[in-house]
């Protein structure tokens, strides 16, 4: 089995693991709604995939009360 002649040195490996990191969510626009949604997902907003809507579409307004106020 081949073994390294030499350690590797610290700032080597941490150019090979530059890209390890781990970047944002690609987003794309709802066809229907526009709303900003992960691709191959049911879109949060109107319920819709593939062009059928598959889910009810969620209220836009938050209308109910949570409980008193808090001091």
């Amino acid at each position: 089995m081949a073994v390294p002649k030499r350690k590797q040195s610290h700032s080597r490996t941490a150019k090979r693991r530059a890209n390890h990191g781990i970047g944002a969510p690609r987003l794309s626009a709802c066809p229907t709604c526009g709303a900003p949604r992960l691709p191959h997902r049911v879109c949060a907003q109107c319920g819709t995939y593939a062009g059928r809507q598959v889910r009810a579409a969620r209220a836009h307004e938050h209308e109910h009360d949570h409980g008193g106020e808090r001091s």
